[in-house]
C-alpha cells in the first residue's frame, strides 16, 4: 500500500523520528533516546537517508526531540482510535509551522511537491511542516488506521502500515517474533 512516493517517505520519517527520539520501550526494554553528539549524529543520519539536511547541533536535536515527542501524541490518538484528536494534532502542527507548498526540483528528479516551513525557520520546523503535511494526507484519506502503535508488550514504538492488507500490528519482526514465541510457550504449559 502506498499514499504516494513523497507521502510515503515523509510519513515514514516521522515515525523514525519518533522512535528515534522519544522513550518509552522498545522490543520488550525499556528505551531511552540518545543525547549528545550520539543524537545529533543519528539525527543527521536519518534526515540524510531521507534525502534531506539538518542543521547538526544539539538545539537542533532538542527542537527535533520536540516535534517527535508531539507526532508521538498523534500516533497514539489514531491507534487509540481518537483520528479526531489526531487531526486536531496535524492541524497545530500545520499552523504552527506555517506550511505550504512549493514545487522542488533536486538529485536528477522531476518536479514535485514539498511542504516547508513558512519564513525562516529552524530544520525541526521545515521537517515537523513536511511531516504534519504528510499526515495530514493519510489522516485525510482512506487509509488513516495505517498508522499504530507497537501492540507487542513493552513496546510502543510507533510504524506505518504499508502491507497490502492492513493488518500490521508491530513496529518489527523481533516484537512479532516475541509475541508468537510467548503464545507458544503458553500453549505448552
Amino acid at each position: 500500500m502506498n499514499f504516494n512516493s513523497h507521502t510515503d517517505r515523509i510519513v515514514a520519517v516521522a515515525a523514525e523520528l519518533v522512535n528515534l527520539l522519544t522513550p518509552g520501550e522498545n522490543r520488550g526494554r525499556a528505551y531511552q533516546p540518545p543525547d549528545g553528539q550520539d543524537r545529533v549524529a543519528r539525527l543527521q543520519a536519518l534526515l540524510e537517508a531521507a534525502g534531506g539536511r539538518s542543521g547538526g547541533t544539539q538545539a537542533d536535536a532538542a527542537q527535533f526531540a520536540d516535534v517527535a515527542g508531539r507526532l508521538r501524541a498523534l500516533f497514539e490518538s489514531v491507534t487509540a482510535g481518537g483520528i479526531d484528536d489526531a487531526a486536531h494534532r496535524v492541524n497545530d502542527l500545520l499552523h504552527g509551522t506555517g506550511a505550504h507548498p512549493v514545487l522542488e526540483r533536486h538529485d536528477g528528479e522531476p518536479w514535485h511537491v514539498h511542504f516547508h516551513a513558512a519564513g525562516e525557520r529552524s530544520p525541526a520546523d521545515s521537517w515537523a511542516a513536511g511531516c504534519a503535511t504528510g499526515l495530514a494526507i493519510v489522516l485525510g484519506g482512506e487509509y488513516w488506521d495505517r498508522l499504530g502503535v507497537c501492540t507487542a508488550p513493552r513496546c510502543d514504538r510507533v510504524y506505518v502500515d504499508t502491507s497490502r492488507n492492513g493488518s500490521k500490528r508491530f513496529c518489527s519482526t523481533a516484537c512479532q517474533n516475541r509475541v508468537k514465541s510467548a503464545a507458544f510457550r503458553e500453549r505448552r504449559a
